[in-house]
């Protein structure tokens, strides 16, 4: 009896097994073995900065005044934003793709100012609190590792480099970021073949290899009780977190 259900039971996984690995019909065969085709990105995001503050500033004002001040500053929440772009892949070989996507990204991240040495009513930290809106246009450079296809998918892994231009920044801010980034990004994704077109979802992780802060920030405000504030911050290392959606 026990080998009765050992023998049933090892025919079950072996039919669901099977059952499992059946191949199905291929939409868009060939798609893969064109040397270049296009797409459009659709996406969200997450910013994030790593802020280096300085510790405890003496700062000196036109008329001779002096004031002590400790004050950190940190991102206190996530605020998604919006990608959009276009892409072209050239088709190195069976596995490997070389990949250039113009993209916008449409941003925000909210930084939280508490000055230690000033404290409310109630003993707590006074704060400042800025919204650092930014809109990026990027070009990413990436190479692209698949696996091989099986039915309607492929998964795959991404490297590369992502160059962008700030656009955004030109108001009194106590922090403000350069005009120019480069970001080193990683991440992985799917191929489904859909019967007019192929969907691939990604998930990619960008850190920026650059000092992203504008250091001539502090010299160029007009409000000088600001300048403490903007002095409070050392170095900016910008990350994003991207969820993007090509249909090529």
């Amino acid at each position: 009896m026990n080998r009765f259900r050992l023998t049933i039971s090892a025919l079950m996984l072996t039919a669901m097994t099977a059952v499992a690995q059946e191949r199905t019909v291929e939409n868009r065969p060939y798609t893969d073995l064109r040397p270049l085709h296009f797409g459009i990105i659709v996406g969200t995001h997450f910013q994030d900065v790593e802020l280096m503050n300085m510790g405890p500033q003496v700062t000196t004002f036109e008329d001779g005044t002096t004031v002590e001040s400790l004050i950190s500053a940190d991102q206190d929440r996530w605020d998604m934003g919006f990608t959009v772009g276009v892409l072209g892949e050239l088709r190195l070989s069976q596995h490997f793709q070389f990949r250039v996507a113009p993209t916008m990204f449409f941003g925000n991240r909210h930084l939280t100012f508490r000055n230690l040495k000033e404290v409310n009513a109630d003993g707590t930290p006074t704060e400042q609190h800025q919204d650092l809106k930014t809109v990026y246009i990027a070009s990413a450079l990436d190479l692209i590792f698949a696996a091989p296809r099986f039915n309607n998918h492929r998964p795959y892994l991404m490297a590369g480099l992502n160059p962008m231009i700030n656009l955004s920044g030109r108001g009194e801010n106590y922090v403000r970021l350069k005009q120019y980034d480069v970001y080193a990004e990683i991440g992985i994704g799917c191929d489904f073949y859909l019967p007019f077109f192929k969907l691939r979802p990604e998930l990619k992780f960008m850190y920026s290899l650059i000092n992203s802060l504008d250091p001539d920030n502090v010299g160029k405000l007009k409000d000088k009780n600001m300048i403490p504030y903007a002095k409070s911050v050392g170095e900016a290392r910008t990350k994003i977190i991207a969820l993007s959606f090509y249909f090529e």
